[in-house]
């Protein structure tokens, strides 16, 4: 009986191994092969080998014709069996395969929405392919922000070269006047002259300005700025420019000592808070009123607001107000007042949305009753807490 059974588990043992053997050259030289195949040829693998084995040992125990038959017919289905979920793993596998790689293609070179090659696919490929829709959105976003900058860049360029070419023409003509002697005011062409001058500084300044701010300079040292102080510094400052304009400037603050404190770099935040109060005098018709506020949110952010008497920025511009080169007038060369610029390089705003940024803060405009307004959110100076130093 010993002898029987050891010569049953060794007739078993070299059949499973010779079947195992060829299934191993078939794969080997099947696995550059679509993955389906390598999969039914798995599978088909130790199902072969069962079903040698098996025989095998049939005839080696002598087991009746019928039973034998029996035995037979059950390993051949469960093979079939075994072929058919092989083969539709293998269809799964193929099918998201075949999706992932095109995404992978599309990847970079196109931005719109690949279909999905559908079915049920298993779920780490599941799982790719919605990585790799991710990842194409966050390119396609990435792409037109690109192409949004391209076109900010270009109409720059072309908004900067028609300020500069027209100033540069009046310098020309002045200077040729004064060459042939055919201006008799002397020191007023001087004066135009060095108006004009001042106008081109401060349209070089506001580029170099908007640059620094988009090369992300490192982090100066900055400290604790009052904007309560800073606010009414900048209405002192621009006073004379609103009474020039027939523009009633407005301050309103909370009453009690607190300063409304953050921290900043005082220069660049006067800097912003000037722009928004002179584009909001310049689109303030005379007799209107401009009303510089600040207050301290629920949050504890501070909100300094700069309303105006523009009448109010059309919806479809509403995005567009701190583009680069944005202008809500369709005239691109501004008139002067009193020698001083009154419209810029339509960098003010942009400069403005640069500097809140680089202090982590939010800058936004809404339309309000008349006009719009302009509002400002910083984070407040932070508690210390243990000993000063």
């Amino acid at each position: 009986m010993n002898r029987d059974m050891a010569t049953i588990l060794a007739l078993t043992t070299l059949w499973t191994l010779v079947v195992a053997a060829v299934g191993a050259v078939v794969l080997w030289r099947f696995r550059r092969r679509s993955l389906r195949i390598t999969m039914i040829v798995a599978a088909l693998a130790p199902m072969a080998g069962a079903l040698a084995a098996v025989l095998q040992s049939v005839r080696a125990m002598f087991i009746s014709e019928h039973d034998s038959w029996v035995v037979l017919w059950t390993l051949a289905f469960a093979a079939l069996l075994g072929l058919a979920m092989s083969v539709l793993l293998g269809h799964w596998i193929s099918v998201g395969s075949r999706d992932v790689g095109r995404r992978l293609r599309h990847l970079g070179t196109s931005y719109e929405p690949t279909e999905s090659a559908g079915g049920a696919v298993p779920a780490e490929l599941s799982a790719l392919t919605d990585e790799l829709e991710m990842t194409r959105k966050k390119l396609a976003a990435s792409h037109q922000r690109e192409r949004a900058l391209e076109t900010s860049r270009r109409e720059l360029v072309a908004f900067m070269s028609h300020d500069l070419r027209t100033p540069l023409a009046g310098l020309r003509a002045v200077s040729e006047g004064l060459e042939d002697g055919v201006i008799d005011d002397v020191p007023g062409a001087l004066r135009q002259m060095r108006a004009t001058v001042d106008r081109m500084t401060g349209l070089v300044d506001d580029l170099f300005e908007l640059s620094r701010l988009s090369a992300a300079p490192p982090p100066r040292r900055r400290s604790a700025v009052s904007l309560r102080e800073l606010a009414e510094d900048v209405a002192g400052e621009n006073s004379e420019h609103a009474r020039a304009e027939g523009v009633q400037l407005m301050v309103s603050t909370p009453s009690g000592d607190d300063r409304l404190a953050v921290q900043g770099d005082p220069d660049e935040l006067t800097r912003a808070v000037t722009n928004l109060v002179g584009n909001a005098i310049r689109h303030t018709a005379p007799g209107g009123t401009v009303t510089l506020a600040v207050d301290r949110e629920t949050d504890g952010r501070v909100r300094l607001a700069v309303t105006d008497g523009c009448g109010g920025i059309p919806a479809d511009d509403l995005d567009r107000v701190f583009d680069v080169g944005w202008r809500g007038d369709e005239q691109r060369t501004p008139e002067s007042v009193d020698g001083r610029s009154s419209g810029g390089g339509g960098l003010g705003l942009a400069i403005a949305r640069g500097v809140v940024e680089s202090h982590d803060g939010q800058i936004a405009v809404s339309n309000v009753d008349g006009g719009c307004a302009f509002q400002i959110d910083l984070p407040p100076v932070p508690v210390l807490t243990g000993r000063a130093e």
